[in-house]
């Protein structure tokens, strides 16, 4: 069992605050928008050892993103040279070891999900991810026309799906699928913004499938400067009438004259509270608004954009990819198990997340798994494994390691269904 070193990622949507005071560092004044944990190539962790550890035969720590050479967004040099690896690099050597002969079996020799702590100061694009069949067929086109990797047009990085889970640490706001299209066009028609009438028309007058899909399409296709002026008013209107409006008005503080600030008022409008949680399936337009939360998502960045972002936007594909129908947000609440384990049931089997919380001079927690895991400190002060943990802090145990956890804290536990 080894502790982690991870990568902060500084998006410009991500909070200045809110990942120093749970690590109890001081803020630097930049974002600090997404703390990743795993394997992924884009910023793998590192395995942290104590001076004199053996690491024959393991590859050394990753270049690129996740490299310890150059500036560190996490501040955290490690143990210095031959005392920290890439956790890609570790895996690599020996997969069943690492992850377990079933796992490999399922998922192949790699970590098929990424841990992050998510800190959201302003909000994140209104974005669909694909399923598996569809992620699979997008990426072989991408790849027969030629479209590099990274082209800023560019849909499909990868060949897989990306269904994600976020968990509340704090209130936490978002939005999550399409509200019933008779309440959007409540909501809507409210702000009496003259050039908004037609979608509210269409919304009360064409079947569900067919009304959300016309004014999604209306609102990404319409002329640029027609519709920021169209969002300048509504934004100026939700301002005005507060209430249930107030999200949108901060929407369009952060990406004035976006198309998306008009799409957002399609979606349900969702508030966490901290251990409640979200899962966003694929086709669920969604967006994570403001607030601190875990989130565990497959190994993918496969991600297409309805609005609210500079990036690009792929209208035809994203029509394709995203599913017009109305549903319930569906806020997840943990199930306890006799042993402590408070699962959050998600449909798929890359990712399992779960929570303990531990009492004081509590019976130790057996926590052994038969894949690999990642333990996650959010509060407290526990023993894992014989590590301790602040919150903020993390260990990546091996499949089948003998490993306890005592102490009074909260452990997220991050493994895979198999």
């Amino acid at each position: 069992m080894d502790r982690l070193s991870n990568t902060v990622r500084p998006y410009a949507w991500g909070s200045t605050t809110a990942i120093p005071e749970l690590l109890g560092t001081a803020p630097t004044g930049e974002p600090q928008a997404e703390m990743w944990m795993g394997a992924h190539p884009g910023a793998p962790s590192r395995l942290t050892r104590p001076a004199g550890t053996d690491t024959t035969g393991v590859a050394g720590s990753a270049t690129g993103a996740g490299s310890t050479d150059a500036a560190d967004p996490t501040g955290a040099a490690g143990p210095g040279a031959g005392g920290e690896r890439s956790l890609t690099d570790v895996i690599a050597a020996d997969p069943e070891r690492e992850l377990g002969a079933a796992a490999v079996r399922a998922f192949g020799p790699r970590l098929p999900f990424l841990l992050k702590l998510l800190a959201a100061g302003a909000p994140l694009s209104l974005q669909v991810h694909p399923d598996l069949a569809q992620a699979q067929e997008g990426y072989a086109d991408e790849e027969r026309r030629g479209i590099p990797i990274d082209a800023p047009h560019r849909t499909y990085k990868d060949a897989n799906h990306k269904p994600e889970l976020i968990c509340a640490l704090t209130p936490f706001d978002g939005l999550c699928g399409f509200r019933r299209p008779a309440e959007a066009a409540d909501l809507i028609a409210a702000l009496g913004v003259d050039s908004l009438k037609p979608y509210v028309d269409l919304l009360r007058a064409r079947p569900e499938d067919g009304a959300l899909r016309e004014v999604l399409t209306a609102i990404l296709t319409a002329d640029p400067d027609e519709m920021a002026h169209t969002v300048t008013e509504a934004a100026e209107a939700a301002e005005r009438l507060g209430g249930a409006h107030a999200p949108y008005a901060q929407i369009a503080h952060h990406y004035p004259g976006d198309p998306g600030v008009i799409a957002a008022m399609l979606l349900n409008y969702v508030q966490l509270q901290p251990g409640e949680a979200m899962f966003l399936g694929a086709g669920v337009p969604h967006a994570y608004l403001g607030g601190l939360g875990v989130e565990i998502m497959a190994n993918s960045d496969n991600v297409l954009r309805c609005g609210l972002t500079p990036k690009h936007v792929d209208v035809p594909e994203l029509l394709r990819i995203v599913r017009f129908e109305a549903t319930e947000p569906g806020i997840l609440r943990p199930e306890a198990a006799p042993s402590g384990e408070e699962v959050y049931e998600t449909p798929v089997d890359e990712f399992r997340l779960s929570r303990y919380v531990l009492p004081s001079g509590g019976t130790p927690a057996d926590l052994t798994a038969a894949t690999a895991q990642i333990l996650l400190c959010t509060a407290g002060a526990p023993q894992v494994g014989g590590i301790g943990l602040a919150p903020g802090e993390s260990v990546f145990v091996p499949a089948d390691e003998a490993v306890e956890a005592a102490g009074a804290g909260t452990l997220f536990r991050a493994t895979v269904v198999v």
